[in-house]
């Protein structure tokens, strides 16, 4: 006689978990993993590394999965190590080997080539991504070589600095923009010097304000006693946005969805001139995030869940 199987119940669990993301491990697969240690209900990551690439990987459980997209539109910054003289067909250390050049580039040179890459940019999308047409991730069409026309995005190129050159190994530091993909600016800084280039490696340092302060590994996670311990709370995901508090009164018609006349609450301090998303709470106690409108109104937007408050 079979036994029914029992489903396993899992924990309310709510904060951010900087996870330094391990070589060959998929982003969704690093969730996975890091969940099943927590228990945790509801979990989700905010923005994919590939898998050739580490570092900091920001996991959201339970009520800071409201406020992943924020984290979706920050700017980033990563360690990087261009191969020149190398081409492949997913421009990094994953692919096939395309083409091999002699790298005959002076530091001159290649100073010349990354001040031209600095600031706003146009940069074509790789075939080898998750963006999807007609419902298909480009990268199944690669795979099937089936080379799409893509349009060139607008992206902005922070910081790009020279880190150090040992022929035919390029390190850079680069700060950018949501939806730069750091293996089209390396492929394309390659073909400015002539040679070509693959990524040989890519290191995640920062998302937003969140840096590697605090970032573990999943064997750090998985040998911890308290893994609970080691997560920071919802609102480091929040951390660059002016902070409201109200009193306990206003505090509840906030949470209701009502909108807020602050610039009549003498009580409430109001960030200077600021119109904008802010972070909202009551005392110690986060109540989500809200719109600072004009004539300081305050409309709410993503709200903490009552049973959470």
């Amino acid at each position: 006689m079979n036994q029914a199987r029992v489903k396993r119940v899992r924990d309310l669990v709510d904060g951010v978990l900087l996870l330094d993301k391990p070589v060959g491990l998929s982003s969704n697969d690093a969730l996975i993993k890091a969940k099943r240690v927590l228990n945790a209900k509801k979990a989700g990551h905010t923005g994919t590394l590939d898998p050739f690439a580490t570092g900091l990987l920001p996991l959201c459980f339970g009520e800071a999965t409201k406020f992943s997209q924020d984290l979706l539109e920050a700017d980033k910054s990563y360690d990087t190590t261009v191969h020149l003289g190398q081409t492949t067909d997913t421009g990094d250390t994953e692919g096939q080997v395309q083409e091999s050049r002699d790298v005959n580039v002076t530091l001159e040179q290649i100073h010349a080539v990354l001040a031209q890459f600095r600031g706003p940019i146009k940069q074509v999308p790789p075939m080898y991504s998750a963006l999807k047409r007609d419902g298909k991730p480009l990268y199944e069409y690669a795979r099937e070589g089936i080379t799409l026309e893509r349009e060139a995005r607008d992206v902005i190129i922070h910081k790009l600095e020279l880190i150090s050159y040992e022929a035919p190994f390029l390190k850079l530091s680069v700060t950018c923009s949501k939806g730069t993909y750091i293996r089209v600016l390396g492929e394309d800084i390659g073909k400015a010097l002539g040679c070509g280039a693959h990524l040989n490696a890519l290191r995640r340092t920062q998302v937003g304000e969140l840096t590697t302060d605090r970032m573990i590994t999943l064997e750090e996670l998985a040998a911890h006693a308290a893994p609970l311990t080691l997560l920071s709370p919802v609102d480091a995901l929040l951390s660059s946005f002016p902070r409201v508090d109200l009193g306990e009164a206003l505090a509840k018609r906030f949470l209701q969805g009502q909108r807020l006349p602050l610039g009549k609450e003498p009580a409430v301090a109001v960030p200077s001139a600021h119109i904008g998303r802010v972070r909202v709470y009551d005392g110690e106690r986060l109540l989500g995030t809200g719109l600072l409108q004009e004539y300081a109104i305050l409309a709410p937007e993503r709200l903490i869940a009552a049973s959470h408050t």
